[in-house]
């Protein structure tokens, strides 16, 4: 069933991300857009994708296997859909995710990131990825803790064909919107304190970012103003575009 209410959603938010951009005093093509599409059918997509918006976010793989398929009269990226995924992998699901996914904001072991530049490898592909910090060293949540961070993830910076583009977290739950600021702060010093170690420098030189490089994959639906504002390079935002799903 088409929704007639999503390019209105979508340009209103358009709108808020371009405000949010001139109040930090950056461009709005600075800031990407991913279109959380976690359980919103395909056809949801392709409304959406036809309302103007390019970059999809999925938490499970099968799901977006599936939906990608339904959607496989659409063109392929840079016009058609590009899928992220945003949700934890499992090493079962490394050759299953490859079939879609070429960015991966959940990397969030180093286990996972050579098993994705293997596979990689093996298909001669060029992946880009996030490494998930868990910034609020919350025991229910994965990624790399942010004690250390810096030694544990030294050796990922070395890896040819899954490329460490920047950092991704998720703040803890319970946070209203400015509270969550701290952690979105916790995060750029994270990315800048890693940007100016020599293993990171040249890869995320000219990439974006207040250190010289490294991507910053933070704020949703109802903070992703303030993660504009703290520097995110990209915003996963669901609900404000698709809705509630019922």
């Amino acid at each position: 069933m088409r929704d007639a209410d999503l390019p209105a959603r979508l340009a209103a938010l358009r709108t808020r991300i371009a405000a949010a951009c001139s109040r930090s005093g950056r461009s709005a093509g600075e800031v990407v857009l991913v279109g959380v599409s976690k359980t919103h059918p395909a056809a949801a997509v392709e409304e959406a994708w036809r309302a103007g918006l390019r970059v999809f976010g999925e938490n499970r793989v099968q799901e977006a296997v599936a939906k990608s398929r339904e959607l496989g009269h659409l063109p392929p990226p840079p016009e058609g859909p590009d899928w992220h995924l945003i949700g934890p992998l499992q090493s079962n699901k490394v050759r299953l995710a490859l079939d879609l996914f070429r960015t991966i904001h959940s990397v969030d072991r180093p286990s996972i990131a050579a098993a994705l530049d293997r596979e990689a490898a093996a298909r001669g592909l060029r992946l880009t990825g996030f490494l998930e910090v868990n910034v609020g060293a919350e025991e229910s949540k994965h990624g790399f803790m942010p004690e250390g961070l810096a030694e544990a993830v030294r050796p990922l910076a070395e890896l040819e064909h899954l490329r460490i583009a920047g950092l991704m977290a998720i703040p803890p739950q319970g946070d209203a919107v400015e509270g969550s600021r701290r952690w979105f702060v916790r995060l750029r010093e994270l990315r800048d304190s890693l940007a100016a170690r020599p293993e990171w420098a040249d890869r995320w030189s000219g990439s974006g970012g207040s250190a010289g490089g490294g991507w910053l994959s933070m704020g949703m639906s109802h903070d992703f103003e303030v993660a504009i504002e703290e520097g995110a390079t990209h915003i996963r935002v669901g609900t404000a575009i698709f809705g509630v799903r019922g």
